[in-house]
């Protein structure tokens, strides 16, 4: 990974509420063009743009919909309405998402970007109105978005107001790469010996997240023996890799691996080396300086003693550089 010349990285498929990428197909006839997406992140991506109004045959511009709690307690439903019109596009909706969700599961995409906010896209924090009138709750999520999040629970998803936290935007992209990562080697088959090599690359990348959930894995894959069929035990991981990835890692969980990794290198410097990547693994951990400060220290006394467990590590290189996520954390 750290040796030159740097191979290309993978470009992934990503879904993406069209609006996002400029489209002009919101409810008011205009986008909500995203420039992370657009400029920086495109560059490494093939989108699969989704709008789901428009592919449910309504226009643009159009009137504007909103969620409507209709009863209460477990028999209450949620509704896609139009007030102005009183169209009720619930049913439609629904049977689209259906639909559309079981075309992306055979797409090969490697996340999804939702619009914030959206009565179909929305991934969080929705507002639902009350039938009877009156403020709305943000408590659910847009119609489309229950749809794909049930239905495809592996993949990363993530809404682009979410993706302004540079934690959060970090975090996604590295989701992205690694469950491309696992997708193409899916695509060739999973052995026991296959599974076990994907979860030494990514050990220090999990340990960030969670030690004991990537102990874990590890003990899952060393003890399934027989008692597993392969098929099985990669699914068995990839549940428990889904759940460790889905949160950021801390501050803490970073310093953490740095100084393990560090462990690998330091016999080997002199003591103002050994110093100096003491030092400023100790300024990351109090927030004097960006992650990418500590990581490209250990990158560069990695290369020069060809460490070779260390060298193989995603965790020294997530995502591309160019990305410059590791710059904001």
């Amino acid at each position: 990974m750290l040796d030159t010349p740097v191979p290309e990285p993978p470009r992934v498929r990503i879904g993406v509420s069209s609006c996002l990428l400029g489209q002009e197909v919101r409810y008011n006839g205009g986008h909500k063009r995203d420039s992370f997406l657009t400029d920086t992140f495109a560059r490494y991506t093939d989108w699969v743009p989704v709008c789901p109004e428009v592919e449910i045959g309504l226009g643009t511009p159009r009137p504007a919909m909103r969620l409507v709690r209709i009863g209460k307690g477990e028999t209450a439903d949620i509704r896609l309405v139009t007030p102005e019109t009183g169209a009720d596009h619930t049913e439609a909706m629904r049977a689209w998402a259906e639909h559309r969700v079981d075309e992306l599961a055979t797409a090969d995409l490697d996340g999804y970007v939702l619009k914030k906010d959206s009565p179909s896209c929305g991934m969080e924090r929705v507002k639902l109105y009350p039938e009877e009138g009156g403020a709305p709750n943000k408590e659910t999520r847009g119609l489309f978005a229950d749809v794909l999040l049930r239905r495809l629970p592996h993949l990363p998803v993530e809404e682009e107001g979410r993706l302004n936290d540079p934690p959060l935007r970090e975090n996604f992209i590295t989701r992205v790469f690694v469950h491309e990562r696992w997708r193409r080697r899916e695509a060739e088959g999973w052995t026991r010996a296959a599974l076990t090599h994907l979860h030494e690359r990514h050990k220090y990348l999990l340990m960030a997240r969670n030690q004991s959930g990537m102990r874990r894995l590890g003990r899952l894959l060393g003890e399934s023996g027989k008692r597993h069929d392969t098929q099985a035990l990669a699914c068995a991981y990839r549940e428990g890799l889904t759940e460790i990835l889905r949160r950021p890692p801390t501050r803490r969980g970073h310093t953490n691996v740095l100084q393990h990794m560090a462990g690998y290198v330091s016999d080997a410097l002199d003591r103002d080396d050994r110093e100096e990547l003491r030092d400023t693994i100790d300024r990351y951990r109090l927030g004097l300086v960006p992650l990418i400060v500590p990581i490209t220290l250990l990158r560069h006394h990695v290369r020069r003693q060809d460490v070779g467990y260390l060298k193989d590590q995603v965790y020294l290189e997530p995502h591309p550089y160019e990305l410059m996520l590791l710059n904001h954390v």
